[in-house]
């Protein structure tokens, strides 16, 4: 009766994001005070039985949620939309926040109705360790920073079309500058890269130490230093000089692909990895 009444509540949540982002949007069309301000109130109710899930999460095992990736998708989600009201407070960036909380969205709406069986992780408490759960956990860092960067290249590549074909809307104030948006893009991979490159490091002294047989060319291994060449590839020859405006923006727009790729897929092909 308990699962059955969280299950429920966690449905709720899901319609009450749904509607938040209906609003968001009317926003996003028409600058509507009114609804960006019930957007705000409901994705902070959200945020507030997100948070609450969580902790009951932590209090009833004892441990944090990154050990599978049914729980690693749930708290990726938490982690977009405490960015966003971050920045809905302190920064004023109100398409930021808009897309983040899509992609927050798709992350919570995956995790709610996806099979129940995929709650059931092979890592077992013997395999809980202080240094698996700081690994993860800065991977699924890495990953938010890198979602930051692919928000803040969309919002470079609308502006940009809208200064280049001179068609003012209502929505052009709430935009950041081309500079502002530059800098949320550096700031982000400057952040996210050394988030991945420790976990990493800390992943594979994991795995030496915890596993008899495993593989530095196993697929979940080789696709995280993959993502880390391409993003620190992408960061290098920006400042460099060699991509610069619109080529910078859609590097990290398809860098983030990479991501998706390397979150999803990359567990599933591994030989060995226990996140799946």
């Amino acid at each position: 009766m308990a699962d059955m009444t969280m299950t429920r509540l966690q449905e709720l949540m899901v319609v009450l994001y749904a509607i938040g982002l209906v609003f968001y949007f009317i926003d996003y069309l028409n600058k509507d005070k009114i609804a960006h301000r019930s957007a705000f109130w409901i994705l902070s109710a959200v945020y507030i039985m997100q948070t609450g899930f969580l902790f009951m999460f932590i209090i009833e095992t004892k441990r944090f949620p990154v050990l599978s990736l049914f729980e690693g998708i749930y708290f990726y989600a938490w982690l977009l939309i405490t960015l966003s009201i971050l920045l809905h407070i302190f920064f004023k960036v109100g398409h930021a926040v808009f897309f983040l909380n899509v992609i927050s969205f798709i992350f919570i709406t995956i995790h709610t109705f996806a099979p129940a069986q995929i709650q059931t992780s092979p890592v077992g408490e013997a395999l809980i360790s202080e240094l698996l759960f700081i690994h993860i956990t800065f991977a699924i860092l890495s990953y938010t920073a890198f979602a930051m960067s692919f928000v803040f290249a969309i919002l470079y590549l609308l502006v940009y079309k809208i200064l280049k074909q001179r068609k003012w809307s209502k929505q052009f104030g709430r935009l950041p500058s081309l500079q502002q948006a530059m800098t949320g893009m550096k700031v982000s991979l400057l952040t996210g890269i050394p988030f991945l490159l420790v976990s990493l490091i800390l992943g594979v002294q994991w795995a030496h130490v915890v596993l008899d047989e495993w593989s530095v060319f196993d697929m979940k291994i080789m696709g995280s230093f993959l993502l880390l060449v391409v993003y620190g590839s992408v960061l290098f020859f920006h400042q460099s000089g060699r991509l610069r405006g619109n080529d910078y923006a859609w590097a990290n727009v398809f860098a983030f692909l990479f991501v998706i790729i390397n979150f999803f897929l990359g567990g599933r092909l591994s030989e060995f990895h226990f996140w799946i």
